[in-house]
Parts: C-alpha cells; structure tokens; sequence
C-alpha cells in the first residue's frame, strides 16, 4: 500500500482515533485481515466472523509489528474505530486507487473468473507490475484487501469480482472503478441464489455500466459466444471488444484441438495479427479464458506473438482448478475440486476423456469422482442427474457419485443412461471414496476429482497423492 499516515486514514474511512500516541505514524506494510500475516509497519484489519473475532486478535497483532488495527470498538491498543468495518476497509482501498492512477481491470463470470484472473496476470506481468488477487479473493473484502496491496510502482490492477445477488458487483466497481471491464459467461452458478440466468446476467453486467466511457478509455471485454454477454454491449458507454470463437469477434480463436495430453492449441487472431498458441493448462474450457486474457493484453499494447507466447507458458496459479499430477506408480491425479457447477464440471469431464484416450489404448481407465454442484435451487437435481448421464456418453470408465442426495442423481443418472454393474457407485463420504479408489486404482488410471467447495473434494485427490493426513481435516481454515 502506499504510505498514509494514521490521522489521514482516519479522515478517509470516517473513524476516531484511540490509544494513538501519535497519529503522524505511517502505514508502510501491507494491509492484512488475519494476524498471522502482520507485518512491521502493517495495518490489521479486525472483522468480526461468525467462528472467530479479529478483534481477538488484535494486540498480538500489533505485537507482530501493526501500526494500528481498524476496528469495530476501542481495543486498548492504537486503533481507528468505525461504525462498519467491512466499509471502512472498502473506502480506504477507493482512496488508495484514485491516489494511485493505475489500469484497474475487473473481471466477472458464472465460471472460470480465477483462472481467467492468473492469466491476465501472468500476461499483463510482462509489460509492467502488476497485482492481482491470491486465489478467488472476489468479495466485499477480499477485493479491497487486492487493491491495497497496490503502491506507486504498480503498472496494473486485477480485481476479480464475485456476485451473490443485484447489486454486489456494482458495489464492488464503485469501490474500484475498472476502465477494462471483462465479463466471461451468464452460466448456473448460484442460479438458486439468483433466481434464474436473467438476473445473474443483470448482475454481471453491471461491471460494464460501471464501466467509463469510450473517449475517456472504457473498455468492455465481452463473449461473443455466450448471448447473454454479448447483449451487455447495450448497457455500457465503453469501447466494447468481442472474444470467442465466433466470427465477428475481434479477438478469437481458430483450429481449436486438444493435445495428447489434453492441453488446448489454437491459433490466435487479434486485430494486429495472429499466432499460434498451444497452453499449458488442460481442458478445451481454457481457450476461451485465454481469449479474454489476449483481449486484455491486446488492447494495453503486447503485441500479438508476445501474447501468444505468455498464453502457451503460462501455468495455474490457485489451487485445486485442474491441478494434475502423477503418481509414480502412474497414475494420474487431476484435482478440480474448488468448486463445481453444470458448466465447469462438463468441461472437467471432457478434459478427463481428452487426457484419458491415450491411457485407455494402454488398458488405463478414466476415473470422475464426483461430488454435489451447490446452490443450484430448483434445477439441481435434474442437473446431477444429466452430469450423471453426460458420464456415460462421454464414455467415462468410472463414476463414483460422492455424498447425499445430489451425488444419489449423479449415480441414478448414469445407471439410467446405460451405466450397469460396478461402472458407477454412490459412496457416502470422501473416505469411502478414498477407500474404493486405493483399492482399484491401477497404473494409467487417470482420476478426476470435482465438486462445489463445500464438499471439500480435495481431501480426496491429496489422499491419493499420500497426504494421510486429510481425511480428518475440515475443508477449509479459518482466517483471523
């Protein structure tokens, strides 16, 4: 973060001073919601959750080295005290990016917002500093905390920006206004939450309204292929580009295949040229990613053979989104298991046949371990039940549906689709499903693990890979 004294973060988040000594003191580290990544010149930001109270926390806090902590009550250690913090936090990080001037892009999409993210990054890196968020650090917290991390020297700023319902996102532009606004897809994520596609579509586009206008540099990244998106280019005063594999998209795709091993090679068109481009990463899902990123970098200037080679050298930067490893007694772990939803868990599964084909001539076999999409209302048991189905015309060796009621349709689908005999299994928990795999798993094998993150998958794919230790854990840390 740039260096703001005590007495003007104050004044900019509305708070009073207690227990400051001396209010000239300045913030020079970073700006931090869980204690144990305070830094010495730092500044602790104490939220009150439902499992755990930052406030708790505060004077080990300052202890490690904070200048101060925002809070929601005086603390007996030097604290800015405000009536919300949630809103202190995201009026400090307006003030830090209007102070800062730099290229803010936002991103938004029912899926692939993180990976999308960490290749815009990893391109945008090349051509300056550039930030960009830790994992999926997409929410009214999580975005401001990314944007703090900016100071003078930073060239680029890549927020990507979640939504629960109306209104988040346009909460979430205001706090810092993007010039590049990307919008990735309208897909059935939280559709339930939402109620209906229309209104996920309404409340991704509100990213592009937020958006400035053409003459003063806004510029609308929209995809050509989804028609939900494509609509967008009516809400917004930006310069809008298209992406996709349509033809009219300035920047698209083209030859479109997948490797032996299931990576994505395509070539690349922009409107300065082509060039071909074969990634990294697994799964045919990730050209249309890569085309969002190309729109990005073309229009801040890389030229087109620059992009192309960042795209085909770029790697996964977040957990658990199709990290694939194998085993030395070979096989092959893919572990997709961040979260799921119709869309995303069709791509993993085309992925796996992709990766598969050559292991199945070898006499190895595909594996989709896969556990309940969250949060998709009324639709959600037809939706299990046509992934369940979709397993099976993909011509998938093995499913084991892992939980309840949803991951019952998933397996109910399959055998209803032609599956027969031991071709698909409802297990009831990630330990039965480790038990089932270690006891069939054999070299070649090429296993998919997936589902929503509540159901914390992961536990699953590490068990395989010998981290015993897993399978007692809960899904996720608690931050504090």
């Amino acid at each position: 973060m740039i260096s703001l004294s005590l007495a003007e973060i104050a004044n900019i988040v509305g708070g009073q001073q207690h227990d400051i000594p001396d209010d000239t003191r300045t913030v020079t580290g970073p700006v931090v919601a869980d204690s144990r990544a305070v830094r010495p010149g730092g500044l602790f930001v104490a939220f009150a959750g439902e499992r755990v109270d930052g406030h708790d926390f505060a004077p080990g806090a300052v202890e490690a080295g904070a200048v101060a902590v925002l809070a929601a009550r005086p603390l007996g250690v030097p604290a800015i005290v405000v009536d919300d913090v949630v809103a202190a936090l995201g009026a400090l990080a307006r003030a830090v990016v209007e102070r800062l001037g730099t290229t803010v892009v936002g991103l938004t999409g029912s899926a692939g917002k993180t990976s999308t993210k960490d290749l815009i990054a990893q391109l945008l890196q090349r051509h300056g500093p550039t930030v960009w968020p830790e994992g999926n650090l997409n929410n009214e917290i999580g975005l401001p905390l990314t944007a703090l991390r900016a100071d003078d020297t930073t060239r680029h700023l890549v927020l990507e920006m979640g939504a629960r319902g109306v209104g988040h996102i346009r909460y979430l532009a205001e706090l810092t206004p993007p010039r590049i606004g990307v919008v990735l897809n309208v897909g059935s994520a939280h559709i339930g939450e939402f109620g209906g596609r229309e209104r996920i579509a309404e409340a991704k586009g509100e990213l592009v309204e937020a958006l400035p206008s053409a003459e003063d540099g806004g510029i609308a990244v929209l995809n050509a292929d989804d028609p939900y998106v494509r609509a967008m280019a009516s809400r917004t005063k930006a310069r809008t580009i298209l992406f996709g594999e349509a033809a009219d998209a300035a920047v698209r795709a083209e030859n479109v295949r997948l490797t032996e091993l299931g990576q994505p090679a395509f070539t690349l068109h922009t409107p300065s040229g082509c060039s071909d481009v074969t990634m990294r990463l697994y799964g045919e899902h990730h050209v249309s990613n890569a085309l969002a990123a190309a729109a990005v970098a073309h229009e801040l200037g890389m030229p087109v053979d620059e992009i192309a080679t960042a795209l085909s050298e770029a790697g996964t930067l977040s957990r658990w989104r199709m990290e694939v490893t194998e085993r030395v007694d070979g096989v092959t772990v893919v572990n997709d298991a961040y979260n799921a939803n119709p869309e995303s868990m069709r791509a993993a599964l085309r992925a796996l046949v992709a990766m598969g084909a050559a292991a199945k001539a070898t006499g190895g076999r595909t594996w989709a371990v896969l556990g309940e999409m969250a949060e998709l209302g009324e639709e959600s048991l037809a939706e299990h039940d046509a992934v369940g189905r979709l397993v099976v015309r993909l011509n998938v060796s093995k499913l084991v549906a892992v939980g309840g009621r949803e991951a019952a349709w998933l397996d109910m689908g399959a055998k209803n689709e032609g599956s027969w005999g031991e071709e698909s299994v409802h297990v009831s928990d990630a330990r039965a499903a480790v038990d089932l795999l270690r006891s069939e798993l054999r070299p070649g094998d090429v296993v998919l693990v997936k589902a929503s993150r509540s159901v914390g998958l992961e536990r699953v794919a590490a068990a395989l890979l010998d981290d015993e230790g897993v399978l007692g854990a809960e899904g996720g840390a608690a931050s504090r």
